[in-house]
């Protein structure tokens, strides 16, 4: 009797074990719905078994525009790259000569484009100058705001039509100040006291860069990201909106790699932006300054026309992603685009990026760094990568898995992004939490996807239907040959 108490004991803990491990595992499933998920970083990723991150390299196009008129020149810098409809516009401060932040020779200068690689200056006659009755000048007589003033496109829903556009710039002393517009060109103070304000930040120094704000589909706010001084350091703080001028108290953002914390590098401007294929996800191509760090000789920086004490600090850009809060995901510590040949690349100050990643092809997005700065090459430079391209989930021609965590999706059908070698292939299999195959969903019936496709729904024997599984705990185990994954989405 005793024994039998004894066995019916250890079932009914068994039991409640298993019922409250189901019970934490349910728990922590990640709902992506229909979102594209990008191999960028590891929140989704479970186990790695012979399959690695990699961060891909921009393919460089060239240069983009010149900055080649006389209310512009080697000082041109903080461009925005807005995509609005058919028509691209560039944003970037003209400022032929050095001078104080906020000077008042500062400008803000536009260029346009029909598809983001061949630019024009429109003649526009907001602001003549002497002996130019037409400029490309769009903000003039602001200062301190036209030393970094930083433009977006507002989605937010029934935004009103005269504030479709919106801005911020500013000092330190100023604060920052927020503008609007109806068309882009054409701007005003939202109101003359500054939306943030420098008694709001609990920093010794701030604003003294690219900083900018975007309306967020994902949080339903506006989020702003500005630079403070932290310990002597160039870090970045974050702080949220309902209305774009009342701001919460800002967040110095910190750093992480799935290892742990990363380190703590000078960021000089974030450009931290939703990506606009998965805009729960913020993608920042930051500007990675390294004071001191000088490879020019002052002969070589003669040479090339750099402006005095312009050649003894380095930078290129670097790749971070986040999805709100606090944190950015630092998964690659390398630089995403390096400085380029020849001693121009290797100033101050120069290889910064532009704000925003814009599609310029069908399978084509393109990114564009301020280059020759304080040179007079200055000039704004493109790259180009596949889209959702930043990263993927890479294995060699031996094999290996990707497994996700437990995940929901809505839709009918799984979409990948992927490029396979002639030999090389992606198999998808769908379990449940605990790792089982699900019924018509094993590796067994998996086909093979052999190619390189932006879009390509994978299939099993029984077709590509997954709406039965729509709603339910499941894992995603990729099977991958001498091929890249870059994205995967499920499609209504």
């Amino acid at each position: 009797m005793r024994i039998r108490i004894l066995v019916f004991t250890l079932i009914a803990i068994q039991f409640v074990t298993t019922f409250q491990s189901s019970f934490a595992a349910d728990d922590d499933v990640i709902a992506i719905g229909s979102r594209r998920e990008l191999m960028v970083d590891h929140n989704l990723i479970d186990t790695l078994e012979n399959v690695r991150l990699v961060l891909n390299q921009p393919r460089d196009e060239g240069v983009a525009l010149e900055f080649d008129e006389p209310w512009e020149g080697l000082f041109c810098g903080y461009c925005t790259v807005i995509k609005d409809g058919d028509l691209y516009r560039l944003y970037y401060r003209g400022s032929p000569k050095a001078g104080a932040d906020g000077n008042p020779n500062e400008v803000y200068c536009c260029a346009e484009s029909t598809d983001g690689i061949h630019w024009t200056k429109p003649e526009l006659d907001l602001f003549p100058l002497e002996g130019h009755a037409k400029t490309n000048i769009v903000l003039a007589e602001a200062a301190p705001v036209t030393h970094n003033f930083c433009p977006m496109l507002d989605t937010r829903p029934g935004v009103p039509a005269d504030q479709r556009y919106k801005a911020i710039g500013g000092t330190m002393k100023s604060g920052l100040i927020a503008m609007t517009s109806a068309d882009g060109l054409r701007w005003e103070k939202l109101q003359d006291e500054p939306v943030i304000t420098r008694d709001m930040v609990p920093f010794k120094y701030m604003f003294d860069s690219q900083n900018l704000a975007f309306w967020s589909p994902h949080e339903q706010k506006y989020v702003c990201y500005f630079r403070v001084f932290e310990g002597g350091i160039r870090r970045i703080c974050r702080s949220v909106s309902d209305d774009f001028l009342n701001w919460s108290s800002p967040v110095l953002m910190e750093y992480r790699t799935p290892d742990g914390e990363a380190p703590i590098e000078h960021l000089y401007t974030n450009q931290t932006h939703p990506y606009f294929r998965a805009p729960h996800l913020y993608v920042s191509i930051a500007a990675r300054f390294m004071p001191g760090r000088q490879v020019l000789t002052e002969k070589q920086a003669k040479e090339i026309g750099v402006s005095p004490a312009y050649f003894k600090d380095t930078s290129d850009a670097i790749l971070m992603t986040t999805r709100g809060g606090r944190f950015y995901d630092r998964t690659f510590l390398s630089g995403f685009i390096r400085p380029g040949l020849g001693a121009r690349n290797w100033v101050s100050r120069t290889n910064y990026p532009a704000l925003n990643v814009v599609q310029t092809g069908p399978t084509e997005m393109s990114i564009y760094l301020n280059q020759d700065y304080a040179q007079p090459t200055s000039h704004l430079r493109r790259y180009s990568l596949r889209l959702d391209g930043f990263a993927s989930a890479r294995a060699p021609y031996r094999g290996g898995e990707l497994l996700t965590k437990p995940l929901t999706f809505t839709g009918r059908e799984l979409s990948i992004n992927f490029g396979t070698s002639a030999a090389g292939s992606i198999q998808v299999e769908i379990q449940d939490p605990a790792g089982n195959p699900m019924p018509g969903f094993s590796l067994a019936d998996s086909r093979e996807q052999i190619g390189n496709e932006i879009d390509r729904v994978v299939s099993w024997k029984q077709g590509g239907d997954v709406s039965s599984l729509a709603g339910k705990p499941v894992r995603l185990r990729f099977v991958i040959k001498d091929a890249d994954l870059y994205a995967f989405k499920f499609n209504e």
